[in-house]
């Protein structure tokens, strides 16, 4: 796809949706983009191949998939249209690699799944199947204003599923173009704008959502420490190579609407 093309695309996917009744409003605090660069043959025993493309990237001379680690504060948590004034706040961490919709061309995600901080996460798992895991969250961040960046971030996750320990550094720097992409367009559509994603339910089958969001205002970051139990168990990073992450991106706050319910994907 040329620049203008991913520039086309984004531009359609920032273009503002009306909400339906059970769609999410949601304001994500202390939101990052954690990716990890990962040989591809070690991600596709894990996607449907069929009907998902991982997005190969050049980097490192060798071709590579991106993981991305996704954790965030869910504050003001609430449904506008059935529940307006029912509002939570908890943590949450999804789980996901960058891939490309077989049967339209379209970049989307696919969830290994998510952990949530809230006992909401059995009435969606109960309800919908979708792959969503009950964790323990300590959230310690501090954002300067002022500073334009944290002074502190720091997320430690229990889990059965996927246990995290994440604290980075700041560096209060815009984000530059980085390895693997040919434009900032392609990134900023590839890495903040995969609104659809797609996961295998708890039955076994194919479900999707999408989401909406503006543009993310991101300042890079470092690793200080990075664990994820779920990688480790896969086989599909070691904790070595868990503190070598591609890329940091975070964010102290954006807003996101999450379209649910979600749905079987015409796909299964």
């Amino acid at each position: 796809m040329a620049t203008t093309g991913f520039s086309d695309a984004l531009a359609r996917r920032i273009a503002d949706r009306s909400l339906g009744w059970m769609d999410v409003r949601t304001k994500l605090q202390h939101f990052a983009l954690i990716n990890y660069a990962v040989p591809i043959d070690r991600l596709r025993p894990h996607i449907p191949e069929a009907h998902f493309e991982i997005v190969p990237f050049e980097i490192d001379n060798q071709t590579c998939g991106l993981l991305s680690v996704v954790p965030f504060l869910d504050d003001d948590f609430h449904y506008p249209r059935l529940a307006p004034f029912a509002k939570f706040s908890f943590g949450q961490t999804n789980h996901r690699v960058y891939v490309i919709d077989r049967s339209t061309g379209e970049h989307a995600v696919w969830f290994f799944g998510t952990t949530l901080g809230s006992r909401l996460v059995h009435f969606a798992r109960s309800l919908w199947r979708i792959p969503w895991h009950h964790a323990a969250y300590d959230i310690d961040c501090q954002y300067d204003p002022d500073a334009g960046r944290y002074r502190r971030y720091r997320f430690d996750v229990k889990s059965d599923w996927c246990s995290c320990d994440i604290e980075l550094e700041d560096t209060g720097e815009p984000v530059p173009l980085l390895e693997g992409f040919d434009s900032i367009e392609q990134q900023k559509l590839i890495l903040t704008h995969p609104i659809e994603g797609f996961f295998y339910r708890l039955n076994g089958s194919l479900g999707t959502y999408s989401v909406w969001h503006d543009e993310i205002e991101l300042t890079t970051a470092h690793a200080n420490r990075l664990y994820f139990s779920l990688y480790e168990r896969l086989d599909i990073l070691s904790r070595d190579e868990m503190t070598k992450p591609h890329s940091i991106l975070v964010c102290p706050e954006t807003l996101f609407e999450v379209h649910l319910p979600p749905r079987r994907s015409f796909a299964s």
